[in-house]
Parts: C-alpha cells; sequence; structure tokens
C-alpha cells in the first residue's frame, strides 16, 4: 500500500511537548482510534497548530501503531492520554519565527476545495486528517523555504560576524554613541 499523508491538528502546548521529546513518537487521541489504526511506516505527517493557525513540522511514521496510556501530551480531559501511537522521525521542524501562517497558504489548498472559501478554516477542524499529497507536498516545500530564508539571513549577518555591530574586521570596536 502506498504512503498516506496525514495532517496532526494540535496545539502550540502539545506540539511542544513533541518538539521536546524529539518528535520520536506521537499520541493520537483516543476518538481517533480507527484514523490512527491506518498510520503505517512512511506515511507522513504534517503538524497544524490550531491555536496559532501554522504549520510547524513535518515527520515520517517509523512504526506501525501501538497504544500507551503513559501521560505525555496535555488535554482539557483528565482522562485523554493519547494513547494511539505511533514512533516518527522528524523530517522538518520550523523555529516559531518561521511558522507557515495557515491564513496565507491554506485557502488555496485541495483539501479545503469541498468548504465555501470563507470557512476553510472548518476543514481543520478535528485532530487527524488525510491530505491530498499534493497539498502535503506544497505545504512542505513552504515550510522548507521558511526554513532557508532564516539560514540565509543567519549567514548574512555571519559574514560580518556575530554581534559585530557593523565594524569592519581588524577594525577597533567604536565606543558607545560615538559617530563614526
Amino acid at each position: 500500500m502506498g504512503k498516506t499523508y496525514w495532517m496532526l491538528v494540535t496545539n502550540e502546548k502539545n506540539f511542544n511537548i513533541s518538539r521536546r521529546e524529539g518528535f520520536k513518537i506521537q499520541g493520537i487521541e483516543s476518538s481517533q482510534r480507527r484514523k490512527a489504526s491506518r498510520l503505517s511506516p512512511d506515511d507522513r505527517l504534517i503538524y497544524y497548530l490550531a491555536d496559532r493557525r501554522v504549520f510547524a513540522a513535518t515527520a515520517t511514521v517509523k512504526s506501525e501503531p501501538f497504544e500507551d496510556n503513559e501521560r505525555i501530551w496535555e488535554h482539557h480531559r483528565e482522562d485523554e492520554t493519547f494513547p494511539h501511537r505511533v514512533e516518527i522521525k522528524s523530517d522538518v521542524v520550523l523555529a516559531e519565527s518561521q511558522f507557515v501562517d495557515a491564513r496565507e497558504v491554506g485557502p488555496g489548498l485541495e483539501y479545503v476545495r469541498k468548504w465555501p472559501p470563507e470557512d476553510w478554516p472548518l476543514a481543520f477542524i478535528g485532530p487527524l486528517h488525510i491530505l491530498p499529497q499534493r497539498d502535503f507536498t506544497f505545504l512542505e516545500e513552504e515550510m522548507k523555504r521558511a526554513g532557508a530564508r532564516r539560514k540565509l539571513s543567519r549567514k548574512r549577518r555571519g559574514r560580518r560576524g556575530r554581534g559585530d555591530h557593523g565594524q569592519v574586521k581588524g577594525e577597533k570596536p567604536s565606543p558607545i554613541g560615538e559617530i563614526r
């Protein structure tokens, strides 16, 4: 069977927990048992943070689904432990300043065409969705571009050195307040 492309809808807090865990494991809510059981190795995940309306990371599923009730992620229901789990490996993980704004890219996705244009965010309600490969690829490329822009701006700053505040290499820094 071929790869399936999934969108995992979560919040920033649980995304940061997954980040802290090293993106090695991902839990799915108990209400999503049927969908979670369809996850398989080499499937792809994209993280959508509903509270921020951004895309933040992609990962590849590395294991068959399994169940575990160890509390890792947080939920408003005390008894929810995200028991349907898979091992994952991160592919693209953006810094907060690089997150891709869904308000800019979401309305153009094939997946949201079922909804009236002004209601496209309704397509992202619920914790787990199957996306068309074209949408997933487009979003992942946007994320890679966002990450590359940050690296490029770092390189540009790095040409003059970190913290040199515009001084020429070999020149002594000017005293604070002095105009050169």
